[in-house]
């Protein structure tokens, strides 16, 4: 046996222990943490956009994808000034050597992105995991239940993109961050985590916690859902699908313990890929698609505070050039579209992001800004901040 056919069935192995591995389950008795789902009001669909532009890319760096937003809650030091921020990868192209993660916040006073910072390399990320890291790609930020941001980045070593892993890096002082550890994603081969990546943001749990979205995506294509504790600590970790076409999966909660997985189809199908959970993530099923075109891309789910839905995608038949965003009031799912961007052929308006931001404001009972990021044509970040024209109901 020559030393490729030993590599293909080594690779093979790996996989099927990967399989195995996401049946892994929380211990019998444990106590399930619930989704974090605010009272439900009615729900609001009808927004108008309030700002958009690009976020301002580091000097002399052409390439840019792959953003993530994260709120600064009440606890964070820098929330009496600072909105939110945005992170991405940008170096000379994707997959490049140079390939940085960087970083842009958004300021209460001037109301304008900051300039940008450099927060994680590759090689830093190497000399804190003691191994040679050779790329960093995709990264997904969160604020945990004391106020401190974590990241968790997608790294690559000796096999490339086919190996890569999710490094977990917390916050040590504001924007600052450091290495914790590499997911250990497969339970019965902890070390070796096979082509694994993030790309969506995590969903709150009542603990203080939250479920992670991730994606395997050599060979078979699926998405897991990792519980992590109020510190950001791995808790658990299930399949959401039993497709094998299926990646990059976002998470929302329609109640706490009905929640669903929109995500990526790479079949033929080009339509939005959903699967359910009706106990707080324990068991998933497959519920086939949603009435959403999307042609192979990444897309990007929010529960609002109103208990409407919002998802951004892109439709089948056109390609990147043009992103759109659809609204439902909650349950049954029933969608309306609006057409954000339209471009021509070989623009790309890529990879949304959506999250909830408090307004600024003396007025009671509004409803949050929704902030939207996405690539703009490989080379910047663009983001939009949406307005709700119609105001929370008080709760008693």
């Amino acid at each position: 046996m020559n030393t490729s056919h030993r590599l293909a069935l080594a690779l093979l192995f790996a996989v099927a222990l990967c399989d195995a591995g996401l049946r892994w389950q929380p211990s019998t008795g444990a106590v399930t943490p619930e989704a974090a789902v605010p009272v439900q009001a009615q729900a609001c669909t009808d927004y108008r956009v309030v700002r958009e532009g690009l976020i301002p890319m580091p000097e002399g760096v052409p390439a840019a994808h792959a953003s993530s937003l994260v709120a600064f809650p009440p606890t964070h030091p820098l929330h009496a000034h600072k909105a939110l921020a945005a992170f991405w990868f940008a170096g000379t192209r994707e997959s490049g050597s140079d390939v940085q993660i960087a970083s842009s916040m958004f300021d209460h006073t001037t109301q304008a992105w900051d300039a940008p910072q450099w927060v994680v390399n590759r090689h830093t990320v190497g000399q804190d995991l003691g191994i040679q890291i050779r790329r960093i790609g995709n990264p997904v930020a969160w604020a945990d239940a004391r106020g401190r941001l974590h990241l968790f980045v997608v790294a690559t070593g000796l096999g490339g993109w086919a190996a890569s892993r999710v490094v977990h890096l917390t916050e040590q002082a504001p924007m600052q961050f450091k290495v914790v550890r590499t997911l250990p994603l497969t339970a019965l081969v902890p070390a070796f985590n096979t082509s694994t990546l993030v790309r969506t943001v995590p969903m709150p749990l009542s603990d203080g916690g939250a479920v992670l979205p991730l994606y395997f995506e050599i060979g078979i294509k699926y998405g897991v859902a990792v519980r992590l504790n109020a510190e950001g600590e791995m808790q658990s970790m299930t399949r959401i699908t039993q497709r094998r076409e299926v990646l990059q999966p976002t998470l929302v909660a329609h109640s706490p313990t009905h929640w669903s997985a929109f995500m990526r189809d790479y079949s033929p199908t080009e339509m939005v890929a959903h699967s359910e959970t009706w106990d707080a993530g324990a068991h998933w099923q497959d519920v086939g698609n949603l009435a959403l075109s999307n042609p192979g891309a990444s897309v990007a789910a929010l529960r609002m505070s109103s208990g409407g839905l919002m998802l951004a995608h892109i439709p089948a038949g056109r390609g990147r050039e043009v992103l759109l965003l659809s609204t439902s009031a909650n349950q049954p799912l029933s969608w309306t579209t609006r057409t954000l961007i339209d471009g021509v052929k070989a623009d790309e308006y890529s990879y949304p992001t959506l999250i909830e931001v408090p307004t600024v404001t003396t007025a009671k009972n509004t409803q949050p800004d929704v902030w939207l990021s996405y690539t703009h044509m490989r080379k910047a970040i663009a983001f939009k901040q949406l307005r709700f024209n119609c105001p929370v109901r008080s709760q008693p």
